[in-house]
């Protein structure tokens, strides 16, 4: 990760979440995900995803969260936890089953975060004592579950950015679609540094 600008001496977890389907990659993907191909991608995607369950998502962060506590080149300090798309909310989720230990979420172009279950991720921040940064497409959330995420956030007294990204759709950090924003990523990485630097320091 050090080529992409996290800070160095971070260890970095990247994990396959669907390894219950196969090996990396789960599914075979074309060099280029452009618009005509996007629709056939996520029909494969989301069974995977549907049946990434809030039951398996924390039972697997409570076993990442365990990987990274026995690595020898991993101090006792905090972590943070940082989302992509669909990542985003099982960001959060780690970080409210785990208060003592995360730190810091992040969010990018995130979905799924406020919806009608009764555990939404929305739901959750009351447990929260990390700090928040969410970057936003123009186009990934409703101005209603905009308020809706931030009366949340505020009620439980969260630190946190809500930022739409100008000029961006959902997908803005990823180059290997045509969802792919320059600027965004770089307001990405100018949001997510400062907020590890803050957050993660001593550790």
């Amino acid at each position: 990760m050090g080529e992409t600008g996290v800070h160095p001496g971070n260890y970095v977890l990247v994990p396959n979440l669907y390894y219950r389907h196969g090996p990396a990659p789960v599914i075979e993907l074309p060099e280029h995900i452009g618009h005509e191909i996007r629709p056939a991608v996520v029909a494969q995607l989301m069974p995977l995803v549907e049946a990434h369950t809030t039951e398996r998502v924390l039972r697997d962060a409570d076993a990442y969260l365990r990987f990274l506590t026995t690595q020898p080149e991993v101090s006792a300090g905090p972590v943070a936890a940082i989302g992509y798309c669909m990542g985003a909310p099982l960001a959060v989720r780690t970080a409210a089953a785990h208060p003592d230990q995360v730190a810091a979420v992040a969010g990018f172009h995130p979905g799924f975060l406020v919806t009608d279950a009764p555990d939404s991720p929305h739901r959750l921040v009351s447990e929260l004592t990390a700090e928040v940064h969410l970057g936003l497409s123009e186009n990934d959330m409703s101005p209603e579950a905009r308020t809706e995420l931030e009366q949340a956030l505020d009620a439980a007294g969260v630190t946190y950015t809500t930022e739409i990204y100008p000029g961006t759709v959902h997908g803005f950090t990823m180059s290997d679609t045509d969802a792919f924003n320059p600027a965004g990523l770089q307001r990405h990485w100018d949001r997510l540094l400062p907020l590890l630097g803050r957050t993660l320091a001593n550790s």
